[in-house]
């Protein structure tokens, strides 16, 4: 059973940064993709990036050039780094992972969130104005 585990969210003002991590217990197998999801409040959950096994990256044009993620393979952990940030970033913001079937897939599209299969419980980022 996998479990995603988020950390570093908080409280900064416009134009701040942070980092969020996501450490994965219980990951095996080399075909994967992890991502960062938010959800704001009545909203629904978006994606915002995801990278793939073989480290491509998809970003949602909202955060292109602001947001970077990025793994670490070595300690099974996912980053986000967001630089930047505006109010409307303000959002819960989850890790999710999934398996890929063949080698050097490629991930599902972020708006398919149902495709993911294992999320964690949530890092709440706040950015006033």
């Amino acid at each position: 059973q996998v479990h995603l585990v988020e950390s570093g969210g908080g409280s900064v003002q416009a134009g701040g940064s942070l980092r969020l991590s996501c450490t994965a217990f219980g990951y095996t197998g080399s075909n994967y993709c992890m991502g960062w999801f938010r959800q704001a409040p009545g909203k629904e959950r978006e994606g915002v990036a995801t990278i793939d096994s073989d480290g491509i990256t998809n970003y949602a044009d909202s955060v292109k050039g602001r947001f970077t993620i990025s793994q670490d393979n070595g300690r099974n952990t996912l980053y986000l780094q967001m630089n930047s940030l505006k109010p409307e970033d303000t959002a819960m913001y989850y890790c999710a992972a999934t398996y890929l079937r063949y080698l050097h897939s490629r991930c599902p599209a972020m708006e398919r969130t149902y495709d993911y299969n294992y999320w964690g419980q949530g890092t709440q980022v706040t950015v006033s104005s």
